[in-house]
């Protein structure tokens, strides 16, 4: 299991959301790409850049900010936010991103992220949001009667890389992760699964750590890291070990 530190944009600077509203921003720094570094430096081995404002325009906004994150953080990067369309994922992949991230699409549109697989196999994640077990599009904004099992059900055996979950009630709340619906996730399907947006402490990654097999191989965290309840150089070391 690996930490993925993440990197929320908005007007081009690094924020965090509470519970995925876009008028309850933090903001971290001013030089995503600074960040970026940082958290390479002290040994992250994959990035998680989201484009918040291109979440919601459904396309990307801060295309300038992201191609310069890919400029100067020497890691794989995944990106998500505003990708609707196989021209967006060719462009992010021409640009030297490693993954690409399908979110509300997956759900709308689910022969996008096969067709997408087909092209680039082992690089597709597909991002499932989730309130109260069912699946959340549109930035969090509309949740919709499908559950986050069934969704992740769909992508069996077309080459998604990794389903990153979301607990959105979760999200920012320092209440810890969703043990049991993410351990649910991960024991129903082959897929990968990256538990995001539910760690504020080594306590938790202690807590996580267990569920890698079940197949939880990673985790993004992004607030506690930001405003240091979280130490990345302690949370990789105790996942190395376990």
């Amino acid at each position: 299991m690996i930490v993925i530190p993440a990197i929320d944009i908005k007007n081009g600077k690094c924020v965090r959301l509470l519970q995925g509203r876009m008028d309850a921003e933090t903001v971290f720094s001013d030089d995503p790409a600074a960040m970026g570094a940082r958290w390479a430096a002290e040994g992250a081995r994959l990035i998680h850049v989201v484009d918040l404002d291109g979440a919601v325009d459904k396309r990307p906004v801060n295309l300038r900010t992201i191609r310069d994150i890919i400029d100067r953080v020497h890691v794989p990067i995944q990106v998500g936010g505003g990708i609707r369309d196989m021209e967006t994922i060719r462009m992010y992949m021409d640009q030297g991103v490693s993954r690409v991230v399908i979110g509300t699409e997956a759900i709308k549109n689910p022969d996008l992220v096969k067709n997408a697989c087909r092209e680039f196999p082992d690089r597709i994640v597909v991002g499932i949001d989730a309130k109260g077990g069912m699946v959340a599009i549109e930035g969090w904004t509309q949740t919709t009667g499908v559950t986050a099992v069934d969704l992740a059900r769909q992508f069996e055996g077309c080459g998604v890389a990794a389903i990153n979950f979301t607990d959105i009630e979760r999200d920012g709340m320092r209440t810890g992760p969703n043990l049991k619906e993410t351990e649910k996730l991960a024991a129903s399907i082959s897929i990968p699964v990256v538990a995001s947006g539910v760690v504020s402490s080594i306590e938790d990654i202690i807590h996580l750590a267990p569920l890698e097999a079940a197949g939880v191989v990673g985790v993004i965290t992004g607030r506690a890291l930001y405003d240091g309840s979280l130490d990345l150089k302690a949370a990789i070391a105790i996942l190395s070990r376990h």
